[in-house]
């Protein structure tokens, strides 16, 4: 079981980070959540992301695309990060005219299996090298392994996770100095005992993939928001986990067995873009897809459900009207339209 595993891990050498204790339970192949089992990312899955809802997304975020191949020109690629269910690539190729070559670089063996069959011209590749082109990372970071911090006074102390006869347990430890780094840098204000994820690795993946493109862009989407706007939810830290579409049980309850996530910091995501040599723009999801063009085609699929009602074609109509709640759903200001979008120009 991975629960042993971690323990013994435990055992053999103390309290191990939340960071690796993360590491493990989402992605260890002996059993980690997004290494084994099925497909997460479908309705019959625990979560849905905004290309499961509508390929509207991918469409729109095609006429992105373009822009860009228009800007840096030919050799371009397009590649996808955790490319999950294929659905995202699968619209945005559709949309993209002349279409160009496609890659998706994925963990899971599901999610590959479901990318074959959905996208078969992409190359599913383990790891990315250089690329001309544009990157999508579409809810990546927010799965990305963080240590966890607590404000005691004016000092942070860093909460492992320990082995108990009752089972997993927290306990705080002295930091361990890059944690430190990052917690006062990125934290923002944080009231006493409150906790903050300290998504190092997030930082160097943005940084590293930043570096890897020679001309296009990189983009970025996912909750959270810059380290001032998460003030208000560091009472208690942004970990959580999802099962079958609703949040789940203490993350250490059974590792391996649920999505863990949290919020992105997207201060300490923009200031690792920039460090990298990137231009970068910071928006919300539904800015992001009004400006290429989602707005405009959502207002279209409105006339058209009238005009659909007034010939008398009811199915036209509630085919129309299905489309226009995918939108709405995209661009809804407390919901998928709050995410917050990166986009890193080289």
């Amino acid at each position: 079981m991975l629960l042993d595993r971690i323990v013994e891990e435990i055992h053999s050498g103390g309290p191990i980070g939340f960071d690796r204790f993360m590491e493990i339970a989402l992605y260890d192949p002996g059993g980690g959540y997004f290494a084994t089992g099925t497909l997460r990312s479908d309705r019959a899955g625990d979560f849905l992301t905004s290309p499961e809802v509508s390929p509207m997304f991918g469409e729109t975020i095609a006429r992105f695309v373009a822009a860009e191949r228009g800007r840096v020109g030919v050799p371009f690629s397009v590649v996808e990060m955790g490319g999950g269910s294929g659905s995202l690539l699968r619209a945005l190729l559709d949309a993209l005219d002349p279409r160009a070559p496609a890659f998706a670089v994925e963990r899971s063996k599901a999610a590959q299996a479901s990318i074959s069959a959905t996208v078969p011209e992409a190359e599913i590749i383990d790891e990315l090298s250089d690329v001309r082109g544009v990157i999508v990372a579409n809810e990546v970071l927010d799965n990305m392994p963080a240590a966890l911090v607590v404000r005691r006074g004016s000092e942070w102390w860093e909460r492992r996770v320990a082995g108990t006869e009752s089972g997993l347990v927290l306990v705080e430890t002295e930091p361990r100095p890059d944690v430190v780094v990052w917690a006062d840098r990125f934290a923002g204000p944080i009231p006493e005992g409150g906790q903050v994820e300290v998504q190092l690795q997030a930082g160097t993946w943005v940084r590293c993939h930043v570096e890897l493109l020679q001309a296009g862009a990189m983009l970025l989407i996912d909750y959270g928001d810059s380290a001032e706007n998460l003030e208000n939810r560091r009472s208690e830290g942004t970990v959580r986990t999802y099962r079958k579409h609703h949040l789940g049980p203490d993350p250490l309850a059974e590792p391996g067995a649920t999505d863990i996530t949290m919020d992105v910091n997207f201060s300490a995501v923009v200031a690792a873009a920039e460090d990298a040599g990137a231009g970068v723009e910071f928006l919300r999801q539904d800015d992001f897809l009004n400006e290429w063009g989602l707005g405009e085609r959502l207002a279209a699929l409105r006339h058209d459900v009238v005009v659909a009602a007034r010939d008398g074609r009811t199915m036209d109509q509630l085919k129309l009207k299905n489309r226009v709640i995918e939108a709405e759903t995209l661009l809804h200001p407390r919901g998928l339209g709050d995410f917050r979008v990166v986009v890193c120009r080289k």
